[in-house]
């Protein structure tokens, strides 16, 4: 046997014997049969896969790439990111990306690869951090208090387990100090890729467990952990031992109810979050209280934007200073639409099932839809996208490569039927409205389609003041449609990107199953990341539709079929909006643009004269005609509300034709004709700027 071989073999051992140790070590209470049985199920498949790395194992030569441009030598199977960092001397790594791709840190290398190693400042790190805070709690709950965990996981929000317990009564201080005990103890946290049938297998003794297992299933394997005497699913990478936690804040305990069901499931869902270390906690706690400042439901309920209502759930009611927004919005869009050769068209709402069965929707999305009966029998469903019916309008008629590319804008109402425990303001809604287009163009227009695409983006993003960066996301398993097909499309979005020239990852395998996309994050004020814009392609609506045109040479041709969206959801967006402004809304989106404040009755009409003037010039404009309030009461009153400009008029204004300007922040501008006024916000407001001052 080959030194290397028995140094790899030794290792190995040492590895599974520390690991072991680890385990045994934690282990304070008598393990149920169940657990037991399931552990021994996972150390039976731990040690064939073990067995199959040790086989295929190369030990060549590797060349890692980090993002500041250095270079470090490593060898395959054997160098990890986490021996990258340590060697470069990198502190607070916790997830990396290779190739674009998510990476444990403990996941060794296997060839020529670009490392970007990522701390809990980021979005990927906070994730894999409470990830592994999801297996720690799930540990504990099991281990000590014992409960069944049925499910565990983590969002952007924190980390959250379900489990069953009967008789409950623990705090959770004493949650989170067990947590602290745990995570201290540094156990290891050994990862399986597992297939359906493997699963099964190992969850065989909770059918609620298996159950929602299942229902995470969206590849043909499910990646497990176990963290102690516990087995955890997660969906993404996680920490390589538990030790680089070290703070555990749990916030609360609510009933879950399942999907499809109204019953109570008898589950209990326990939310927290956790941290690397105490600075960690104390800026998070900071962000959470900027967030709850900036929440867009309070702003939408002090500046009376909008509001929701039981008699239609999950639906926003505008009123009419939201409206502005929604509007403006709009008009802003559909003015670029104009720029950019796109035509707007009106489709139904209500459709037949049978065009959803023609487009394949019904088979996956029905759950999702709202359905009605007439006539007897025949069913209908409000429309959640618009790109079916966009399909049925190209093939109203033989088409030429002459009328190609045609670009078809859609704001037609979309209705999805949220679960309600999924419902949250503006930006998880059942009735929404889209800025939907779609491209219907030749495979060698294809390209040229997609960067016009993302500098429509860019022109966008950059009037909000938000930077942004794109990720190209790839085939999935399953897909449809041929290799050669995805091959082809892939490069051709990443010759796109790299013609674009703005930065952007590779986001393997997180495509759509009908095609490839491009997805644009943006980040908002507070550090906020948000996805908004998206470009898919599509190989599968124009083969179910069988679109086709007359190209050059007289033959058929079946074209390629782009869904695009900039703002995405129009109510999403203005939460958005309304939280990267802090509800300090640009003079341009603003619903309360001009406050006008009369100094004593005998300026009142001069001021209503004013008011007529800006509101004839397209302005939100009011007047404050409180006789009953001071002057320094109206202008404080004015600046809480909002308004980007106060103009205050007396006697001398009346007498010169003039205003008296003051900004929202409180700057006084002095003393200007008020058609000089007019035309320089005018000039602002048309040119969409940001600036408080002109």
């Amino acid at each position: 046997m080959a030194v290397t071989q028995l140094f790899r073999l030794a290792v190995c051992r040492s590895t599974a014997g520390a690991t072991l140790r680890a385990h045994r070590r934690y282990s304070k209470l008598q393990v149920s049969p169940a657990l037991s049985e399931r552990l021994r199920l996972f150390e039976s498949l731990r040690e064939r896969r073990s067995d199959k790395r040790q086989a295929d194992a190369s030990e060549k030569p590797l060349s890692v790439r980090l993002a500041d441009g250095r270079t470090i030598k490593g060898t395959a199977g054997v160098t990890t990111p986490l021996s990258v960092a340590q060697s470069v001397r990198v502190k607070g790594a916790l997830v990396s990306r290779v190739n674009g791709e998510l990476w444990e840190l403990g996941r060794p290398l296997t060839s020529d690869c670009e490392v970007q190693l990522l701390g809990f400042d980021t979005v990927e790190g906070k994730l894999t951090a409470w990830r592994t805070g999801a297996c720690v709690l799930a540990a504990v709950l099991e281990g000590v208090f014992g409960a069944e965990v049925c499910r565990e996981g983590a969002s952007e929000l924190g980390l959250f387990c379900d489990y069953l317990l009967d008789n409950s009564c623990f705090s959770l201080a004493d949650v989170e100090e067990k947590c602290r005990e745990t995570a201290a103890q540094k156990l290891p946290l050994s990862r399986l890729e597992l297939n359906v049938q493997e699963v099964q297998e190992l969850f065989q003794s909770s059918s609620l467990r298996l159950r929602l297992v299942e229902e995470q299933i969206s590849d043909s394997t499910v990646t497990v952990y176990r963290c102690g005497d516990s087995v955890a699913v997660c969906n993404g990478p996680v920490l390589p031992h538990t030790g680089l936690l070290k703070v555990f804040k749990l916030q609360q305990l609510s009933s879950v109810t399942l999907s499809n069901e109204t019953d109570s499931s008898g589950l209990t869902r326990l939310l927290g979050v956790a941290f690397p270390g105490e600075k960690d906690r104390q800026e998070w706690e900071n962000e959470q209280e900027e967030a709850r400042r900036r929440d867009h439901r309070r702003i939408g309920v002090d500046q009376e934007l909008f509001f929701f209502n039981e008699v239609s759930p999950g639906s926003c009611f505008f009123l009419p200073k939201g409206a502005h927004i929604y509007n403006t919005l709009t008009d802003f869009i559909k003015s670029e639409y104009r720029r950019r050769g796109f035509t707007e068209v009106v489709t139904p709402t209500l459709y037949s099932t049978a065009l959803w069965e023609r487009s394949g929707h019904w088979e996956h999305y029905s759950e999702n839809m709202f359905t009605v009966t007439s006539e007897g029998s025949q069913t209908y469903a409000l429309k959640p996208m618009n790109c079916p019916a966009h399909c049925l309008m190209f093939e109203q008629r033989v088409r030429s490569w002459r009328e190609l590319p045609l670009r078809w804008a859609d704001f037609g109402a979309l209705h999805r039927n949220e679960l309600s425990g999924a419902l949250g303001g503006l930006t998880r809604v059942r009735r929404f409205c889209q800025d939907d287009a779609h491209i219907f163009c030749a495979p060698e227009q294809l390209e040229e389609e997609i960067v016009a695409c993302l500098d429509f983006v860019r022109k966008v993003y950059r009037v909000f003041g938000f930077s942004f960066h794109c990720l190209l996301s790839t085939r999935p398993t399953p897909c449809l449609g041929e290799p050669e097909q995805w091959d082809d499309a892939e490069q051709q979005l990443e010759r796109s990107l790299q013609q674009f020239g703005e930065r952007w990852e590779l986001n393997p395998g997180d495509g759509a199953f009908y095609g490839p996309k491009i997805d644009i994050q943006i980040k908002d004020a507070i550090g906020r990341q948000h996805q908004c814009a998206t470009i898919q392609l599509d190989f599968q609506l124009p083969i179910r539709f069988d679109l086709q045109y007359v190209g050059r040479d007289g033959q058929l041709h079946r074209p390629v079929m782009v869904h695009r969206a900039v703002l995405g959801s129009l109510e999403r967006m203005i939460a958005i909006l309304a939280e990267n402004f802090g509800g300090k809304w640009p003079l341009w989106l603003s619903p309360s643009q001009v406050m006008v404040i009369p100094v004593g009755g005998n300026n009142e009409s001069y001021g209503r004269e004013v008011v007529r003037r800006f509101h004839e010039g397209g302005f939100m404009v009011d007047l404050n005609a409180d006789h009953g309030a001071t002057l320094n009461k109206k202008i404080r009153s004015a600046q809480l509300a909002q308004y980007n400009y106060i103009l205050v008029v007396g006697d001398k204004e009346c007498e010169s034709g003039t205003v008296s300007v003051r900004s929202r922040a409180g700057k006084q501008l002095g003393r200007r004709p008020t058609e000089e006024v007019l035309t320089a916000l005018t000039q602002l407001r048309d040119s969409r700027s940001n600036l408080d001052q002109f």
